[in-house]
């Protein structure tokens, strides 16, 4: 079995962390793509009706992506990737959780942030992902190393 790392990435950073965490390992890269992009007013935060805004104030909402992984059977470990949205994933992450089975798989989370740790993304990404093993996840800012990437998996 092998590895993918998942992710979706509003600015790019995440982006970044992704594709390095991906070549550390060795994983496959699968970028969520929203079926709809954000534009710089829906990432917004500070307007409380901006678009992200507005889906991170409802818990079930879930955005359109724009495709699925098609061979996740050959995954045993997903790496999901995101930048923190109000202390969780954003909602985005959540319609990627939902429409794959990860059950008995291994999903670690990673996040990007400016300013706040994974928050309660490890806890809800677990009830989004029922039967799959969430592990802690990590704070991927800044640049990693490749060792340091692959020590971290390691110790998973």
């Amino acid at each position: 079995m092998s590895s993918l790392v998942a992710y979706f990435s509003a600015t790019g950073t995440t982006a970044r962390a992704a594709t390095r965490l991906a070549q550390a390992i060795g994983a496959d890269l699968f970028e969520i793509v929203p079926e709809r992009p954000y534009s710089a007013a829906d990432l917004n935060w500070n307007d409380k009706s901006s678009r992200s805004s507005v889906e991170m104030a409802n818990e079930s909402c879930r955005p359109a992506i724009a495709s699925l992984v098609d061979n996740m059977d050959d995954y045993d470990t997903v790496y999901v990737g995101f930048p923190v949205w109000w202390y969780v994933e954003p909602r985005i992450v959540d319609t990627f959780l939902e429409a794959h089975d990860l059950a008995g798989k291994t999903v670690v989370p990673f996040a990007t942030s400016g300013g706040s740790g994974l928050g309660r993304a490890p806890q809800r990404m677990a009830e989004l992902a029922p039967g799959a093993r969430v592990a802690e996840g990590r704070m991927l800012n800044g640049n990693p190393g490749l060792d340091e990437l692959r020590d971290w998996v390691a110790s998973l």
